[in-house]
């Protein structure tokens, strides 16, 4: 017993005729007869009378038509399934990504992807961007980001933006009317910084060096959400990457343009080790497209 048999039987039960049903499948008259006769010697009971030159199924017949709608709807379904997940409607990927982008980017970009994937299925995890590293290279995932220069692009890493920092004020403090704010302009304020783990915080500790500026630190965060919380409590300003900073929704903060200009890299990365799903291509570009969209041309670089 073949699916096409199957397939020929049910077609001239729906359509009655062997001749439109024929062309339902796109096969000849004589074809159509010999699958059914095949089926019936398989089957071992006569499907069909023929009365005044027309199809009547048997008892056995319409039967074994029930059963065959069942089975071959679930054949049909996973050929749709196959078509679905070819055309990019549907598939799975899991994705691990740094703080900074999965607390407020991701979830809007993914929700914002999905609006033309309704069958898709996506899970996001937060991780260091240690971590994330070390997911994409045990295979734990099948897109990692991460807070990581990359130089070179290759087929499992590339650069996916790079974004200006920003400085975050609490509401009220003196440099909220300033459009531009510098070190200089910095000097004797609390700061609320990422640890020194993190390679932002590095940057900072630097820059604010070489203009002769001593950070007065007090709280230390590897989140940049809990870093604008802190500053809109009071305890402080901040430097942060300009992806925390959209993300962030609090009302109590005011976010500056910094100069000089500190870059924050976001890569994206791949196992090496098998083939990425078909969606982790298109949907890479549409993290990159969103993100120039929501922040502009000022603050995401190519």
């Amino acid at each position: 017993m073949k699916i096409r048999q199957l397939e020929a039987f049910r077609a001239v039960m729906l359509y009655q005729t062997v001749t439109l049903a024929s062309e339902m499948l796109h096969i000849s008259q004589p074809a159509t007869t010999r699958l059914l006769a095949d089926l019936e010697r398989s089957v071992a009971f006569k499907l069909f009378d023929r009365v005044k030159g027309r199809l009547h199924p048997t008892v056995e017949g319409q039967a074994l038509f029930e059963e065959v709608q069942r089975s071959l709807a679930g054949v049909d379904r996973i050929s749709r399934a196959a078509d679905d997940i070819r055309n990019l409607r549907r598939g799975m990927l899991q994705i691990a990504a740094a703080p900074s982008i999965a607390l407020s980017l991701l979830p809007h970009a993914i929700a914002d992807y999905l609006k033309s994937k309704p069958d898709a299925h996506v899970s996001l995890a937060s991780h260091s961007s240690r971590t994330v590293v070390d997911m994409v290279m045990g295979q734990r995932c099948d897109i990692g980001f991460a807070v990581l220069s990359m130089n070179h692009t290759s087929s499992h890493g590339e650069r996916l933006m790079s974004t200006r920092m920003v400085c975050a004020l609490p509401a009220g403090h003196r440099l909220c009317a300033t459009e531009t704010v510098t070190p200089v302009d910095l000097a004797g304020e609390r700061f609320v910084v990422h640890p020194r783990s993190v390679t932002s915080r590095l940057q900072i500790d630097a820059l604010f060096a070489a203009h002769g500026v001593e950070l007065n630190v007090q709280i230390e965060s590897p989140v940049g959400h809990a870093i604008c919380s802190f500053v809109e409590a009071g305890a402080g300003v901040a430097v942060i990457d300009a992806i925390s900073a959209w993300g962030y929704r609090g009302t109590g903060v005011v976010f500056k343009r910094f100069e000089p200009a500190l870059l924050t890299d976001f890569a994206v990365l791949t196992p090496a080790q098998r083939p990425a799903p078909l969606l982790a291509k298109p949907f890479v570009s549409h993290v990159r497209e969103f993100a120039l969209a929501q922040l502009g041309p000022g603050i995401v670089l190519p």
